[in-house]
């Protein structure tokens, strides 16, 4: 009686735990249930084809390409003869052991990475015997290929995702593909698409049996969205031509819309270096920290230099507006300007014009140093409260975009600096006045821009006053962005009145000053050369390096379509490099081609190399940079 009793009793707890289980999937979990986790069921995951990348005029940048990717699940992979497999893979059995240990630790019961990208070759003669290896099967992947060597810094790349990457955003599993800089990861939730997946019951002895729940929890893919860029991928190749044997940045934008025409680092890589089973290798050769040429380093967005003899527009536009100078205020120019109280103090300028009085148009096509110290004396001093009136000016300076990020549509990028009366407080203890930082006044001392600041100030002034934020999406699957952000007007602080006699003085900078060289026949450009000096330490003593090349312009003077700042590192007077390729840049632009008048200067500037500067900076430096053109 007892043991009958007993054998109900075990009957009856069983039962109970079966027909628990059995509610907790069927009624709790239900159509939630997440069959993931479940060894029984096999997944399929369709891979979706990523967005296509496109120039502002339909040319393809980036396109799709199969890869075959070995996947394993470590909890369904069975006893195998790993010598074998070893060889069939090109590996070794300790690569074949970390691999499998790197992808059971993550989790057993998820498939993942084991070998990436194999060739096409391998792919053919592996697919025959895979079947011998339970737990490993063939992925095919889509990986990048770019079809024009050009914008790399630009485009960006795609690397695989990490684990704990997997483990935050639930969407990607170990070894999948994501966007890690540039478009590629700025946009990634557009180009990605979204995988689709399969689920598979299957019996013990790993063999797929049928669809589970009938394919209720099937999704498919769907494939990334194209986009098109405001890049015009011509332009940007003939800079990046330009540039070869030097360093620096040019960023190009339209004046009336903020689009990027051209963003350009110098020195820059072949994009499909990342591509493909070679990308770790060569991915440590680029961003090597000791690779003074930095290729992966967007020196257009993130590279500070001062902004030397064009940011002498920015205090003549601020003096105007605060009205402690007009267009026709002069001031004599004795070789310089003589600042502070102790003897020696006294800043150099090669204007030329001495003993003359020099009004504001010729002080900028001159670039007057003596001009621009007094007008920024006044600006600071103006109520006898130097940093009240340097504040004043800073909010004037950043009412163009400089001393931010700008807000552009790019993962890189750098504040630079606008110092601000606190500044300059902290620093002197109170006891300063515009004298002490009297090298603002001709874009030197603290002031810090990147070259995309520059353009987008070039655009302001073109705009007479108001600027779009600078961005390189144009379309996304041939929708027009309508992003406020990008699409709404930036006042600056300077009333509209004041840019007519500046932008007459840029005008004349290629008439009959600094630019007059590099004017282009059939085109009005308006342009400010500059230049900054350069110094560095080199094994501990601080010697003096060939100058950086800056300059600034647009085209044409009335209706604006192009606007450019340029850095050329080590470049010297900022007529002898920038200034042409901006000329050679606006005619390529405007014009479609270079023309037999102009085709020396072209030649010169593709023959001009700059190695034998930056091999100065072997070894490892500490640079710095002051004085002006």
């Amino acid at each position: 009686m007892q043991k009958s009793f007993l054998l109900y009793f075990l009957i009856t707890i069983v039962g109970v735990v079966f027909i628990g289980r059995l509610f907790q999937l069927q009624i709790i979990r239900g159509d939630n249930y997440d069959p993931i986790h479940n060894s029984a069921v096999k997944i399929d995951f369709d891979y979706p084809e990523r967005g296509y990348i496109y120039d502002r005029n339909g040319v393809l940048l980036v396109a799709n390409q199969l890869s075959y990717d070995v996947m394993i699940q470590p909890n369904q992979v069975k006893s195998l003869d790993t010598l074998e497999f070893c060889k069939l893979l090109k590996i070794n059995k300790k690569s074949f052991l970390k691999r499998y240990n790197k992808a059971n630790n993550y989790a057993s019961y998820l498939p993942s990475v084991f070998l990436k990208q194999l060739a096409k070759e391998d792919f053919a003669f592996l697919q025959e015997k895979l079947h011998k290896y339970h737990g490993f099967f063939i992925q095919k992947r889509i990986i990048r290929k770019y079809p024009i060597n050009a914008a790399a810094n630009v485009l960006g790349y795609i690397g695989e995702v990490n684990e704990q990457l997997a483990k935050m955003d639930t969407y990607y599993e170990p070894g999948e593909l994501i966007g890690k800089d540039g478009i590629e990861k700025q946009y990634e939730g557009f180009l990605r698409g979204s995988k689709g997946k399969k689920y598979f019951n299957r019996n013990n002895l790993n063999k797929v049996t049928g669809s589970f729940k009938n394919g209720e929890k099937d999704t498919l893919a769907e494939n990334g969205k194209d986009l098109m860029l405001t890049l015009d991928i011509k332009l940007q190749e003939y800079a990046q031509k330009l540039m070869i044997g030097k360093r620096g940045g040019i960023v190009a934008i339209e004046p009336s819309s903020g689009e990027i025409l051209a963003l350009v680092t110098a020195p820059t890589y072949d994009p499909n270096m990342l591509v493909g089973r070679k990308r770790s290798k060569n991915s440590a050769i680029l961003m090597d920290a000791d690779n003074l040429e930095k290729p992966t380093y967007d020196r257009g967005l993130k590279a500070s230099y001062p902004p030397g003899s064009p940011f002498k527009m920015m205090n003549a536009l601020i003096g105007l507006q605060e009205g402690v100078i007009t267009k026709d205020s002069s001031f004599k120019c004795y070789h310089g300007y003589k600042y502070g109280n102790r003897k020696g103090e006294f800043m150099k300028c090669h204007c030329g014009i001495v003993g003359r009085p020099v009004k504001l148009k010729i002080a900028i096509a001159k670039s007057c140093n003596t001009y621009f110290s007094n007008t920024y004396k006044r600006i600071v001093e103006k109520n006898n409260k130097p940093s009240e009136g340097v504040d004043n000016w800073a909010n004037h300076v950043k009412s163009f975009g400089l001393g931010d990020y700008l807000g552009y549509d790019l993962p890189q990028g750098s504040p630079g600096l606008i110092p601000t009366g606190k500044y300059y407080d902290d620093a002197y203890r109170y006891r300063w006045n515009a004298s002490t930082n009297i090298s603002n006044a001709i874009g030197q001392g603290e002031v810090q821009t990147t070259p995309i600041q520059l353009a987008n100030f070039t655009a302001a002034i073109a705009n007479k006053g108001f600027f779009y934020t600078p961005h390189i999406l144009k379309k996304v699957d041939k929708n027009p962005i309508k992003a406020p952000n990008f699409t709404e007007k930036k006042q600056t602080s300077i009333d509209k009145e004041h840019f007519d006699p500046v932008i007459e003085a840029m005008y004349e900078v290629y008439k009959t000053g600094t630019g007059r060289r590099n004017q282009v026949k059939g085109i009005d450009i308006c342009g400010k050369t500059g230049t900054s000096e350069n110094y560095a330490v080199v094994n501990g003593e601080r010697i003096k390096l060939e100058d950086h090349s800056i300059l600034v312009a647009f085209a044409p003077k009335d209706n604006p379509k192009i606007a450019i700042a340029i850095f050329v590192e080590n470049g010297g007077y900022g007529s002898r490099i920038a200034a042409p390729i901006t000329s050679l840049m606006i005619e390529k632009y405007l014009n479609g081609k270079i023309s037999k008048a102009t085709k020396y200067r072209e030649t010169n500037m593709l023959n001009i190399s700059l190695q034998s500067e930056y091999d100065k900076l072997i070894p490892k430096i500490e640079e710095i940079a002051s004085g002006t053109e």
